[in-house]
């Protein structure tokens, strides 16, 4: 290797330009020029490496097999004994070392040659004619290498004694066949695929060989048959024939391109947001290679009322791509196309699709059109119905632009019925302005697709209200508290991040509350639905957040993930339910909590009473106002006007009944204070009715449940608030006030709400249970219970009460274990590092005892 590898170079070198073929197109005294160097290259390198090369002698290769072995084993037994000769000890020791060394030579391996050449060649030139050998012999042929007397005349006749050819056949790519070398390919049938390509070089005399061949069906542009390169597609079954010394001649036949097939394989499937699947199969014989769906409005099908009668405005087709598979075999696979197309002009409505698949050799079938109707997205808000059914009739025409304004006006003319907030009445008016400045100049079509956003936008917020974003601040929160556990936070960031969970979760759930809406039947008993899923009370919640708190504090991250996990999952399917049953006694703090949550739904319905009064004193004859004789109650609430026992009870729900009071005191009187009549006679009843509900709270006040802490004097000072707001509003409807009086009960609601929202934070934060409220550990399922311990960290008894039930103080000197533990509780309550609650906690058992 090392002396004879520049001869091996010179040879590849040689042969290399040979190979291809170059001596054809040489000139002779270029390829005379060429031969010569390569003599005197060839005999150089081969006097070179026989100058150093030599083989080595018996002593050499023992010593290279020796040196491979640990201890030098064959040495050692030919060494002699130097010492200790005649001495039997010393003798034995000399055979044992002797025995084991002839043992180590019968481990001796052949040893292996180093054929790194690395620093005698240090540019790589034998790579280098290494990679021209390879890549002549794979593009060139041995076969062109030969006697120097035959070559370098320059036209390639000397290659052969006789006139020869070759060709090759090359099926399209697309097809994944190999190309076919004619002259291995005995006569007879040959079967190809439609499009290959075929390829045929005659050598020798022109003349001598020709080509026939009528399997490209050429009537122009075809050349002389004897031409030296000739090259066609086959296109239909025929003849290929050589015809001349050594010729051959096939039969070729087609393999014909089949066309794709598509169609569905179901029925569409949707869900309630408007993304839906349909399913359908795909196959080619050589494979699918792009695909789409066509939907177009089947106009015939659809039901031409309200602002369906007019003719549509034109539209392009909607064309969506089929998905294709990303690896695999296309010839044959099932897909299901997934979209949603809720904000598209056709959602919702009868149309056809068609689907339409190609192959690579641009064949394309298109499918049978199936109706359907267009799935989109479902909306239950009456509002957000009608807003989202008059974008349909403006995106179908933009003469439906005057009608849409017209009814949309219409249905929001009373808006403190129907709207939920402010803000997307405000949204609606500007909308309904714009639209109306865009029609006075005609609409364009960018203008008509501005108007369907914006009313798009406008019925999902009406759909969702503000849950959407309070779900979206409760997942950030999540996340930002799983943060904090990965990377370690600190005990105020923890605090910090748990506050904003806390208020996360309640925002969601007051959303939640506010759009969760009673059973129909009105039933008291819980569905089956909902005695198979779990229930879990708001205290719950807090009590799970507070133990995730304390393991975080406590550094124990992995059972608060877990937790925090549990939670996630818990907030992910949480439903609230709203039953006056329930699934079980109410606490003391529950009652108070539901009684005021009636309380506000009653000053609510008062509230509204006297905006529709205010609203009837400034516009008497305004139309869906006016009343009829003998109905002087709402619409769509006669039928309870005049009945006994509706009078409105603090406690009782329903706007109904108190319509229906008023309707009874209507008939009492025609006249009242200053002469408005009936205006007057409905104040005075809408302030009796203010007064039994200020006398209400009062009474609920009076039965709170006895709650310590800074959130339980917050919610005792707010509900003093909305009785003093109570009693202000009672003044100024006798006094016929009717704006300040709305003035009052907003101050009054907005009271109640703090109260209600204080009250649910003491009653899962504080610490005291009420008497007969005992409650376990926990339950079967292990989740974690409301109040379980202690600001110092005891578990709750199973009476409920703190601490153990056992017998502590087993002794007989109880009374100075007593006085231990005033002590101890008298010396924490001094130290002033502890926590706040544990303070609070401490005097609160040096005040008792």
């Amino acid at each position: 290797m090392r002396s004879f590898w520049p001869l091996w170079i010179a040879v590849a070198l040689v042969i290399a330009p040979l190979a291809m073929g170059w001596q054809d197109v040489m000139a002779v005294e270029v390829f005379w020029t060429f031969a010569v160097a390569s003599v005197l290259g060839v005999l150089g390198t081969l006097a070179w490496g026989l100058r150093w090369f030599r083989w080595p002698d018996r002593l050499e290769a023992v010593a290279r097999l020796d040196a491979s072995l640990p201890g030098r084993p064959i040495a050692a037994i030919a060494d002699s004994q130097a010492i200790g000769s005649g001495d039997a000890a010393s003798e034995a020791v000399w055979q044992a070392h002797l025995a084991r060394m002839e043992a180590r030579t019968h481990e001796a391996r052949m040893v292996e040659p180093d054929l790194k050449l690395s620093t005698r060649d240090p540019y790589g030139l034998r790579y280098s004619a290494l990679l021209f050998l390879v890549v002549s012999l794979l593009f060139g042929s041995l076969w062109r290498v030969t006697l120097p007397s035959d070559i370098g005349t320059g036209n390639g006749q000397g290659l052969v004694t006789g006139p020869v050819w070759e060709g090759w056949i090359e099926p399209p790519a697309y097809t994944g066949r190999p190309s076919l070398y004619l002259a291995d390919i005995p006569q007879g049938p040959l079967a190809v695929p439609q499009g290959s390509q075929i390829t045929l070089r005659l050598y020798g005399e022109v003349g001598a060989l020709t080509v026939a061949e009528t399997v490209s069906g050429r009537t122009a542009d075809i050349g002389s048959a004897s031409d030296a390169q000739q090259s066609f597609a086959v296109m239909q079954a025929g003849k290929l024939a050589i015809a001349g010394p050594g010729g051959a001649e096939w039969a070729i036949s087609v393999i014909p391109d089949l066309p794709p097939n598509v169609s569905l394989n179901g029925p569409i499937d949707a869900d309630a947001t408007g993304e839906f699947s349909q399913p359908f199969t795909a196959s080619d014989d050589f494979g699918v290679t792009a695909g789409s769906a066509t939907i177009a409005l089947d106009l015939d099908r659809v039901t031409r009322l309200h602002g369906l009668t007019i003719a549509p405005d034109a539209r392009e087709l909607l064309v969506i791509d089929l998905p294709m598979p990303f690896n695999g075999d296309r010839s044959a696979f099932d897909e299901v196309l997934i979209e949603n197309l809720s904000e598209h002009p056709l959602a919702n409505l009868p149309v056809t699709i068609t689907l339409e698949v190609t192959d690579a050799s641009g064949q394309m079938t298109r499918s049978e059109a199936e109706p359907l109707i267009l799935p989109g997205r479902r909306f239950f808000q009456p509002l957000a119905r009608a807003v989202v059914e008059q974008r349909r009739d403006l995106l179908w025409s933009r003469d439906n632009a005057r009608r849409v304004l017209m009814l949309l006006r219409a249905v929001s003319h009373r808006p403190e019925d129907i709207f939920t907030n402010q803000t997307t009445f405000l949204r609606l008016r500007v909308l309904l302005r714009r639209l109306d400045a865009l029609d006075g100049n005609g609409l364009t079509v960018e203008e008509q697709d501005e108007i369907a956003l914006a009313l798009w936008e406008l019925a999902v917020q009406l759909e969702d209200g503000t849950l959407a974003d309070a779900r979206e601040r409760l997942r950030r929160a999540q996340e930002r508290l799983s943060e904090a556990m990965r990377n370690g936070a600190s005990d105020a960031e923890i605090a910090e991040l748990m506050q904003e969970l806390r208020e996360a979760t309640e925002d969601y759930l007051n959303m939640l509350a506010q759009q969760a809406e009673p059973s129909e039947d009105g039933a008291d008993e819980p569905s089956t639905a909902e005695q198979d899923s779990m229930s879990v009370t708001q205290d719950e919640l807090q009590a799970l957040m507070d133990r995730i708190q304390e393991l975080m504090e406590e550094g124990r991250m992995a059972e608060a993930a877990e937790l925090m996990e549990r939670l996630n999952e818990l907030m992910e399917n949480l439903q609230v339910t709203q039953s006056e049953g329930g699934n079980g006694p109410q606490s003391p703090g529950q009652r108070s909590k539901q009684e005021l949550q009636d309380t506000l739904r009653e000053q609510q319905d008062l509230s509204d009473e006297a905006f529709r009064d205010l609203q009837e004193q400034f516009n008497p004859g305004q139309p869906g106002q006016q009343q009829q004789p003998g109905q002087e109650g709402e619409p769509g609430q006669q039928g309870q006007q005049g009945q006994p026992g509706q009078q409105g009870q603090p406690g009782q729900q329903g706007e109904g009944q108190g319509t229906g009071s008023e309707g009874q005191d209507g008939q009492q009187s025609d006249t009242g204070p200053g002469g408005e009549g009936q205006d007057q006679t409905g104040e005075g009843t809408l302030a009796d009715r203010q007064q039994s509900l200020r006398d209400e709270l009062d009474r609920q006040r009076g039965n709170l449940p006895g709650l310590t802490g800074e959130e339980a004097e917050a919610a005792r000072r707010a509900l003093e608030r909305a009785e003093g707001a109570m009693d202000g509003a009672e003044e100024a409807l006798r006094d016929g006030n009717l704006g300040r009086a709305i003035d009052r009960q907003a101050e009054a609601m907005d009271a109640l709400r703090e109260g209600l929202r204080n009250l649910g934070q003491a009653l899962a934060q504080n610490e005291t249970q009420e008497p007969g409220e005992g409650q376990q550990t926990g339950d079967a399922t292990g989740r974690v219970e409301p109040l379980r311990r202690d600001p110092l960290g005891r578990q709750l008894g199973n009476t409920g009460q703190y601490g153990s039930d056992d017998n502590m103080l087993q002794g007989e000197d109880i009374y100075r274990r007593a006085e231990e533990l005033l002590d101890e509780i008298r010396r924490r309550a001094a130290e002033q590092e502890r926590p706040e609650g544990e303070l609070d906690y401490l005097k609160r058992l040096l005040e008792r005892f």
